[in-house]
C-alpha cells in the first residue's frame, strides 16, 4: 500500500464536533483516502456526511467495524475508546485516539508531530497512539524550539478555554446566555456549575485530592512524558471563559541558559506550525477569534520575565478543535504513512 493507492481510513466518532473537523482536515490536506468509514452510535448510524463531494452514511461503531482499516481516527470519548479502539488494533488498524483514555499508559506514545513525531515508532506496543491534550498541543509547539535551544527548568502556565472544549451542549449554553441577556430574561446554567457569560471560571474538569483540577495536571504530566523530561516543573491554572473557539495562554518558562526575547522571536519565527504575530506597536497579537480555522498556533507578547535571571513570557493562541485535536490527529496520521505504514 501507499500513497498513490491510499488508505483505508475509519473516523470513530464522525459526528461529533470533532470528528466533522477530522473529516475536515483530510480533506483539506489531501490525505490519500481510499476508503473512508464513518463510525457513531446507534443514534447516528445512517445519518450522512460529505467528504469530497461525496455522500457517506454513519455506520455503528462496534468492535467488527474496521475490518480492512489502516488507520483509525478515534473522538468518541474515553469509555469508548477503551472499549473499541484495543478492538481496531486487533483488527489491523493503527489507532490514533483523541480522549484521555490511553494517554499516560506508559508503552502508548503520546505525540505533537512537531514535538516527538520519533515516539510514533512506538504504535507498534499496541497499534494505538495517543493525542495529548489541546492545551498541552498548543503550548509544546511554542515550546519546543526553546526547549531545544536552551532548555527549560521550569513552565508557569495559565490558560483561557474556550466553552467548544467542552462540547456543543456548552457552545448552545453560551449562545442561550447571551440571547438571555440581549432580551432581558433570567440566564440559566446546566453545563456549567456557574454562568460562563461574561465570567471566568477556574474549574476545568473534576478536583483532585492536591487542590488542582485533572485539566492543570493533564498538562503536568502530558508534557513531562512528551518531552521526555521528568525533571522540568510545570504548574498550571485552567480557566474556561465565554469564547467559542480558540484555546489563549499565558506562558511563563524559566530556561536553563539566558536566551533574549529577540532570540526566542527568531527562533518561533521558522518553527513549524508556528505563526508569529508580535507587533504590540501596532495592536498586533494573537487573538482567539483570529485563530478559528487556522492550522497554525499563533505565538507573540514574547518578553522577557524581569523578575528572574533566565525568564520568558508569552502570549499562545490555537483552534482547539483543529490543532488541539482533529490537525493532531492527521498530522500523527501522516507520519505513520510516510514513515513506518506500507
Amino acid at each position: 500500500m501507499s500513497r498513490s493507492e491510499g488508505y483505508n481510513v475509519a473516523v470513530a466518532g464522525a459526528t461529533g464536533a470533532v470528528g466533522g473537523a477530522m473529516l475536515e482536515v483530510l480533506e483539506r490536506r489531501n490525505f490519500p483516502v481510499k476508503e473512508l468509514r464513518l463510525l457513531a452510535s446507534e443514534r447516528s448510524v445512517g445519518k450522512k456526511l460529505v467528504f469530497k463531494g461525496k455522500e457517506i452514511a454513519v455506520q455503528l461503531l462496534t468492535k467488527d467495524a474496521f475490518a480492512g482499516i489502516n488507520v483509525a481516527l478515534f473522538s468518541a470519548g474515553g469509555s469508548r475508546s477503551l472499549e473499541f479502539a484495543p478492538a481496531a488494533a486487533a483488527a489491523g488498524a493503527v489507532v490514533v485516539d483523541n480522549s484521555s483514555a490511553f494517554r499516560m499508559e506508559p508503552d502508548i506514545p503520546l505525540v505533537v508531530p512537531e514535538v516527538n513525531p520519533q515516539d510514533i515508532a512506538l504504535y507498534r506496543n499496541r497499534g494505538i497512539i495517543a493525542n495529548p491534550n489541546c492545551s498541552t498541543i498548543q503550548m509544546l509547539v511554542a515550546l519546543k524550539p526553546v526547549y531545544d535551544k536552551v532548555g527549560i527548568r521550569r513552565i508557569v502556565v495559565s490558560t483561557y478555554q474556550a466553552v467548544s472544549g467542552t462540547g456543543a451542549k456548552a457552545i448552545e449554553e453560551l449562545k442561550k446566555q447571551a440571547q438571555a441577556y440581549a432580551a432581558g430574561d433570567e440566564i440559566k446554567h446546566e453545563v456549567y456549575p456557574h454562568q460562563i457569560l461574561f465570567n471566568c471560571l477556574p474549574h476545568i474538569d473534576s478536583f483532585l485530592d492536591n487542590g488542582y483540577t485533572k485539566e492543570e495536571m493533564k498538562m503536568v504530566n502530558e508534557t513531562r512524558k512528551i518531552f521526555g523530561d521528568p525533571s522540568i516543573g510545570v504548574t498550571a491554572t485552567t480557566v474556561r471563559v465565554p469564547v467559542f473557539y480558540g484555546h489563549s495562554e499565558a506562558v511563563n518558562i524559566e530556561t536553563e541558559k539566558k536566551i533574549t526575547a529577540a532570540e526566542v522571536k527568531a527562533l518561533l519565527a521558522d518553527a513549524p506550525g508556528v505563526k508569529l504575530v508580535d507587533r504590540p506597536d501596532l495592536s498586533q497579537y494573537p487573538l482567539a477569534i483570529d485563530c478559528q480555522g487556522k492550522f497554525e498556533t499563533l505565538v507573540g507578547r514574547i518578553r522577557e520575565d524581569e523578575s528572574i535571571a533566565n525568564g520568558i513570557n508569552m502570549w499562545v493562541v490555537s483552534d482547539n478543535i483543529l490543532k488541539g485535536a482533529a490537525l493532531n490527529a492527521v498530522q500523527i496520521a501522516e507520519v505513520l504513512i510516510d514513515r513506518y505504514i506500507s
